[in-house]
């Protein structure tokens, strides 16, 4: 089930809102909880319902074997059987994840240097299974550490399937997510909550189906003719992606941000405007703030973080980001996409060593279009549409000149400079310029839904504002659109 679908908004939210509360109102506490599982295991079985086994497969292990590490503790083989406790589920979890991810991507690599044929699996990608396994193998680590406990099985199959945050995250940790189900005020309504959640709801509602799908539409026409584009035509693609992208994922997470504000619940922050960087750094401070979190507190620091010198530090940085790029997907283009950001953050890291500073302008146009550019590579599907693009990004061998200036700029008239529509390719003209504008007036002058919860205030302009918001991408969900994430 889809947050931008109409059985989402008028069905399945109100029902999950109002029958939560009324069991609470009526101190049904833990049959209020159950109804929250069933429901987020509805919403997950709504795409795949043969799935469904996998998840509670994964659930239950995973408690048995955190609920084995509390048994341990006190007792004198502590340690070891703890440790071997972690590692089964971190094998478990790990070997689960490679087996529906990576395994034809496996078979295809020893098929194509090994000259054999074995055969494909073309196992189809379980929804949520990477988010859902990194969430586990956090909270197996924080078990095994002493940092969390959780003895009751109700709760810990809550944090894992709490709907809003199950499918792309906010990758959530325990420490964070239970306390706030267990207070007695969150079983209460709570109308600020409600109204501060349907705010943020339908902005990320307008990212998704307004804006993030219309660049859409330009980003696939880009890549089917990725051989074939003009350096103008190039750009724009490239750009288009990189808006899509922002409003895609951003929006997913403000509606589920916003769900989980009519529940009482508060996730984690997830995007803090990532297009305002100035250094590589800043920029995963900002972007997909828990996956960096997650990389940052169980691969680099466990890899030794930058407690063992700059050359293992340089190490840690760049396999932190080779599994980031291979958890993103099982392709290649993928895994390069990780190598082009840890060696960007290498040469961030030694470049601030030597105490040479840029101007902040200039190191934002800098880190904007190397993000922008390495974007090119996560979109791809083929290698060799990510070369052709990119060769066309930066080629002068084919530059197509908007008709209108023909007469003014004749004199640039030869093999590799033409007059016509410079946008053919995308099949879109000056309105694919005015959207490029507004996205970059958006990203970089407003506020971002951060510090709209925090400044929020239930007023004439807000709700007018959340009601033309509303409305608008209300007459913009009429097809099928999933969020770019659900592939991950």
């Amino acid at each position: 089930m889809l947050f931008n679908s109409y059985e989402f908004i008028f069905i399945f939210l109100p029902a999950s809102f109002f029958i939560y509360f009324y069991l609470n109102h009526k101190k049904l506490t833990t049959v209020s909880k159950s109804w929250l599982i069933f429901t987020s295991l509805f919403f997950y079985s709504w795409w795949n319902i043969l799935y469904l086994p996998l998840i509670l497969i994964s659930i239950l292990f995973n408690y048995t074997i955190t609920s084995a590490m509390v048994e341990c503790q006190g007792t004198r083989e502590k340690y070891f059987s703890n440790k071997i406790l972690l590692k089964t589920g971190l094998v478990f979890n790990i070997g689960v994840l490679a087996y529906f991810k990576y395994m034809n991507f496996f078979i295809y690599n020893i098929n194509f240097f090994s000259n054999t044929e074995i055969r494909l699996l073309n196992l189809a990608l379980p929804l949520a299974i990477s988010f859902f396994t990194l969430q586990q193998i956090a909270f197996l680590i924080d078990s095994y550490e002493g940092i969390v406990k959780e003895k009751n099985f109700l709760d810990y199959t809550l944090f894992v399937t709490f709907f809003p945050q199950l499918i792309a995250g906010p990758i959530v940790h325990h420490k964070e997510m239970m306390p706030q189900f267990s207070s007695s005020k969150n079983k209460i309504k709570n109308y600020r909550n409600i109204s501060v959640g349907i705010f943020i709801f339908s902005i990320g509602l307008f990212k998704k189906v307004v804006l993030a799908d219309y660049f859409a539409v330009w980003v696939a026409a880009g890549f089917d003719a990725a051989m074939s584009l003009s350096l103008f035509e190039a750009w724009a693609t490239s750009l288009s992606y990189t808006f899509q992208l922002y409003f895609d994922f951003s929006g997913y997470t403000d509606m589920a941000v916003g769900t989980a504000l009519l529940f009482n619940v508060k996730l984690p922050i997830n995007f803090n405007s990532p297009y305002k960087a100035t250094d590589i750094q800043d920029f995963w401070r900002r972007w997909h703030m828990t996956l960096s979190r997650f990389l940052k507190d169980y691969v680099y620091i466990r890899l030794g973080g930058s407690r063992y010198g700059e050359f293992r530090t340089y190490g840690s940085l760049m396999a932190t980001f080779v599994i980031g790029g291979i958890w993103h997907g099982a392709g290649w283009t993928y895994v390069f996409w990780g190598v082009l950001h840890g060696v960007a953050l290498v040469v961030h890291r030694a470049w601030g060593r030597t105490g040479f500073r840029v101007w902040s302008w200039l190191s934002w146009l800098i880190t904007f279009n190397f993000i922008n550019i390495a974007w090119v590579f996560f979109r791809a599907k083929k290698w060799d549409d990510a070369i052709d693009i990119l060769g066309s990004m930066f080629s002068l061998q084919n530059v197509v000149l908007p008709e209108f200036l023909a007469s003014k700029l004749a004199f640039l008239l030869n093999d590799h400079i033409t007059f016509g529509d410079s946008l053919l390719n995308l099949s879109t003209g000056v309105d694919l310029i005015v959207w490029l504008v507004a996205g970059f007036i958006l990203i970089m002058s407003f506020d971002n839904s951060v510090k709209m919860i925090d400044s929020f205030r239930v007023n004439k302009y807000n709700i007018v504002f959340t009601i033309i918001l509303f409305y608008i991408s209300f007459f913009h969900i009429q097809r099928y659109s999933e969020f770019i994430y659900f592939q991950f």
